[in-house]
């Protein structure tokens, strides 16, 4: 089964999910990578070759998301409180804490899903990720901030 792999470049605010060959995860011995980590791109494939990317998250093949903090390769049964990963923030009861299912931070064979940030831009542009910008939707609401994103003076009014 290939394993999905979703691309954010915060400078820019694209994100862009690409499939990755299994022959191309047989080349790596993935217990050697865990969350937080950076790594080099070129293990994802090589249109990634000269990328250097942070892991920051992922589920596996049945959907349970991987945790920092957990060393583990496989499914941990954890005590969590509302809000925590895994557990909804909506459900559940005020100071409730319930048992949930997670997976360890360390990678395997079994995970069908990697989030991945660029942390370093390689030589080729990735079509659609770093090649292009997205709008920031939001503006700022601090009046020292307004000023500053467009060049006005203290005595200017803002509102």
């Amino acid at each position: 089964m290939p394993m999905k792999l979703n691309v954010a470049y915060p400078h820019n605010g694209t994100v862009k999910q690409f499939e990755v060959s299994d022959d191309t995860l047989r080349r790596v011995h993935l217990l050697d990578y865990r969350l937080g980590n950076e790594v080099d791109g070129k293990i994802f494939g090589d249109e990634f070759e000269g990328y250097i990317f942070r892991l920051r998250g992922g589920s596996d093949k049945d959907g349970f998301p991987m945790v920092p903090g957990v060393l583990a390769s496989s499914r941990v049964s954890l005590l969590v409180k509302r809000g925590a990963i895994g557990f909804n923030t909506f459900r559940g009861y005020q100071g409730e804490r319930r048992r949930k299912n997670v997976r360890g931070c360390v990678l395997a064979n079994d995970i069908a899903l990697i989030n991945v940030t660029i942390s370093k831009v390689g030589a080729k542009p990735i079509e659609g990720v770093t090649d292009t910008t997205v709008p920031r939707r939001l503006g700022p609401k601090r009046a020292s901030k307004i000023r500053k994103l467009f060049n006005l003076s203290r005595e200017d009014d803002v509102r």
